[in-house]
């Protein structure tokens, strides 16, 4: 793995992003579902290593240059909201002490992930958090904005979007008592236009589906983070930490070494950038 200077304070920070902790019958819930055993073991390896969740704020604090992060320090997300967080990964958390990040669909708070049943070759659809556990995770979870009915955003005219947008943070800011101020993109999709319009629904970051570190030049609308899959073993999702990648494979290593080396011969200016 890459060379970890012995530093106190970290340059680079990473955002892990899961979606469903339960269990799947098919390849395509599989991609975007963690086996609560495979999460908690997920957890387990992360504390081996050294590692750290962070809460939002110490992130953004970070981002801003206001306060430094130990190395080892990341941020953990979870997007749509689904009752199996509640379930599954909220006591293992608990447990840890670690804070985590929850990216809410303000429109169908109680309800389930309607969007995705054309989608599922099961046709299955999954509950969503309600009130009473959001409630309940409210002392680990930092609950935040995932739009409020997860469509595309970059589909829709420029009014829609502005309800969209500034609805969720209304609806959530309403319904928590407390700031929403940041956001992900429902499918990671967005463009100039949906980042302009973020910004002036009163989000002061948001968070895509792009791979990679981030380093305080990080563009605030456009935070990058790493997709944890179902298939992801534990040697699999350190990989993943330790490149900045969404290849899991023991491939990777080699592809990141190869590179140096060929930047080595080639000589100044040949590097490939690393993310």
């Amino acid at each position: 793995m890459p060379s970890n200077e012995a530093r106190s304070e970290a340059d680079r920070i990473t955002v892990l992003m899961y979606h469903r902790v339960g269990e799947a019958v098919n390849d395509w819930e599989r991609k975007y579902c963690v086996s609560p055993q495979r999460f908690a073991s997920h957890m387990r390896a992360l504390e081996r290593r050294g590692m750290h969740a962070c809460t939002l704020e110490a992130f953004a604090s970070w981002l801003d240059g206001r306060q430094p992060l130990p190395q080892g320090a990341f941020l953990l997300t979870f997007d749509d909201g689904f009752m199996g967080v509640h379930e599954h990964a909220f006591p293992i958390l608990a447990e840890l002490r670690w804070p985590a990040v929850m990216f809410l669909v303000s429109g169908r708070i109680g309800q389930d992930d309607g969007w995705t049943v054309s989608e599922n070759p099961a046709k299955r659809t999954f509950p969503l958090l309600g009130r009473s556990e959001i409630e309940a995770m409210s002392a680990t979870f930092s609950f935040q904005s995932h739009s409020r009915s997860h469509v595309d955003l970059t589909r829709l005219p420029r009014d829609e979007l502005a309800r969209e947008l500034r609805g969720a943070r209304e609806d959530l800011e309403a319904m928590l008592d407390r700031p929403v101020r940041y956001l992900a993109y429902p499918y990671g999709r967005h463009d100039d236009t949906v980042v302009r319009i973020a910004r002036e629904s009163g989000y002061d970051a948001a968070f895509s589906v792009q791979p990679g570190f981030n380093r305080r030049d990080v563009d605030r609308y456009r935070i990058r983070r790493l997709d944890v899959f179902g298939s992801d073993t534990d040697s699999a999702l350190l990989r993943k930490v330790a490149y900045g990648t969404n290849d899991g494979s023991w491939r990777q290593p080699l592809r990141y070494y190869g590179s140096r080396v060929r930047a080595r011969l080639l000589g100044p200016g040949s590097a490939t950038s690393q993310p």
